[in-house]
């Protein structure tokens, strides 16, 4: 009982995920299609909710692995999470930064990331796993992380500058009392570990990639 439990858990859960990404990836496309660039400032009115939902349940991933209901490595999954929460915490709070182009380009990227990982666990999950969509998932995601770390640090910076031009001016609207989050020392001390993390991060799951297409190849190969 406790088994199948976990296991309609896990399933509605990345269901639940895979249907949120979607949506929003859906969503993004088919206003850029109908406006063209100016579709990018509306961004984050538009599905930034979602997106808040979406990233705010994938904390429980961490207690997934802490459980042992998924076998990952911890340290990949924890830098991923907390990369994208801690940067949607900025976003929320610094309304005058959320029509920049950066914040499509960075929710594209975050979406292509769950809809590359969450079909490869809902086939793991019913016991049917694919060999292509094992591929795909495990050759693509590692590149299209490193290009989302790469503009979650350019979009530091841009509030880095953001930040020094409107210095004591009342431009910068915040939604939250504590601004000494939002220091330059904080920001800076912030994209100083995002760099490292996400260096270590992509060092992981390529060793990940190795292992788990290497275990699958000499399967095949007994088949």
């Amino acid at each position: 009982m406790r088994f199948s439990l976990s296991l309609a858990y896990l399933f509605t859960y990345n269901l639940l995920q895979f249907c949120g990404h979607t949506w929003i990836f859906a969503n993004m496309t088919a206003r850029f299609l109908s406006f063209g660039e100016d579709a990018q400032a509306g961004t984050f009115y538009f599905v930034g909710v979602m997106m808040g939902v979406c990233q705010l349940l994938s904390l429980l991933e961490l207690f997934h692995i802490a459980d042992g209901f998924e076998e990952c490595r911890l340290f990949p999954r924890f830098m991923q999470v907390m990369e994208r929460n801690v940067l949607l915490f900025l976003l929320i709070s610094l309304e005058e930064f959320q029509s920049k182009p950066i914040v499509c380009v960075q929710f594209y990227l975050w979406n292509t990331l769950g809809l590359l990982r969450y079909p490869h666990e809902l086939f793991c999950l019913t016991g049917t796993p694919y060999f292509k969509i094992l591929w795909v998932h495990q050759t693509l995601s590692v590149p299209v992380y490193f290009l989302s770390a790469v503009t979650e640090g350019i979009s530091i910076v841009h509030m880095l500058s953001y930040w020094s031009e409107s210095e004591g001016t009342d431009s910068v609207q915040l939604k939250v009392p504590a601004s000494y989050i939002y220091s330059p020392y904080m920001l800076m001390g912030w994209l100083l570990l995002l760099v490292l993390g996400s260096g270590f991060t992509v060092l992981l799951l390529l060793k990940e990639r190795e292992e788990i297409l290497g275990s699958w190849n000499k399967k095949l190969k007994r088949d």
